[in-house]
Parts: C-alpha cells; structure tokens; sequence
C-alpha cells in the first residue's frame, strides 16, 4: 500500500531553509562585525602609534627650534662684539695715524707757510692756512707730494687775504689731501705683531 505524507513537509522544509538562512545571515553580521572590530582596532592602534611618533618629533622640532634661536640670539651677540672690536681696531690705528698725521705736517710745512685749520673726515684731511707768496704754497704742495703718508695734494684755491697786513700781502689757501690707507693697514699690521710678540 501507498503511503501518503499528509504532514506540511514542504512547509517545514521552507521554514527550515529560513531558518538556515537567518542563522548564517547572523553569522555572517557577526563575523563581519567582530572583523570590522578587530580591523578598527588595528587602525586606532596605528593612529596612537603614529600620534605619539608625531608628538615625540614636535617636542624634538619645538627643543631644536628653541636651540636655533639661542644660536640666533649668540650670531646677533657675536656681531655686535665684531662690529665693537673693529671700531675699537679702528681707533687704535688712527690714534698713532693722527699723531704721525701732525708730524709730518709740521716737518712738512715750509718756511712762510702757517696753517690755521687742519679737519680730517675719514680719510680726507683739508687744511687751511695762510702763506707769504704763492710760491710757498707750491712748495708746501710738492712736500706733502713726496710724503709716503698723504695722497694726491689738491689746492682748493689760493687767494690774496682779506685782512689787511702790516707791510707784506698774504695769501689763504685750501688743500685737500687723502690719507694713504695702505700705510694706516701696514701700521695696524705692525702694531699687531708687535702686540703679539708681547
């Protein structure tokens, strides 16, 4: 005889196949969840990695950047002592050059010739004076030629005085003279030899 399954079996097998269905559906959430976990978790630990990498190099850049200033501030402080040694050079070098200055300008100065002025302005000297004749003049010009401490004598002019004289005319005159600055650097040289043979 035939037997015949009056039981819903189709329906069961449905509900089965659901059933199937939603457990591997939440399987597959869970799983999907627990990855997607883990997978954060792994980047949060590379962003805290590379967030205490990225603070350890800001103090490092903040530490150095402190150091580069102090080396600013010691260039600035060390420029200021250069430019006050130089000056200080410089006046030591033209404290003996003013003194050879007015030697040789008193051995220099002709017979009838007298200066009135003497103004130095750097390298420059410009000299004011009066002398008997025009003659000596010249001649005062040709001697400051010849010294190895002045540099291209220049009358400015040369003119009958003003102020009246009591038997004999005088003449004012003007020279501009330069300063040989290879004779005022020879001079500093041999001062510092001389400094440092001491």
């Amino acid at each position: 005889m035939a037997r015949i399954n009056l039981l819903p079996w189709r329906e069961e097998a449905r509900r089965e196949r659901q059933r199937q269905f939603m457990y591997s559906l939440l399987g597959t959430l869970v799983l999907g969840a627990i990855l997607v976990l883990i997978v954060g978790l792994f980047y949060d630990q590379r962003i805290n990695i590379q967030e205490t990498r990225n603070g350890k190099l800001q103090s490092e850049i903040n530490r150095l950047q402190q150091r580069i200033n102090r080396i600013n501030e010691l260039e600035k402080t060390r420029d200021r002592l250069l430019s006050r040694k130089a000056i200080i050079e410089e006046l030591q070098a033209s404290r003996s050059l003013t003194v050879e200055m007015l030697d040789k300008l008193a051995k220099s100065i002709p017979v009838g010739v007298t200066l009135g002025n003497v103004r130095q302005q750097g390298n420059n000297v410009t000299l004011q004076g009066s002398a008997q004749s025009n003659a000596r003049v010249s001649a005062y010009l040709q001697a400051l030629d010849e010294s190895d401490l002045f540099l291209g004598p220049e009358l400015q002019y040369v003119r009958a005085s003003q102020q009246p004289a009591s038997r004999v005319e005088t003449y004012e005159f003007a020279i501009r003279v330069r300063l040989n600055p290879r004779r005022e650097s020879a001079q500093q040289n041999t001062a510092d030899q001389a400094a440092g043979g001491n």
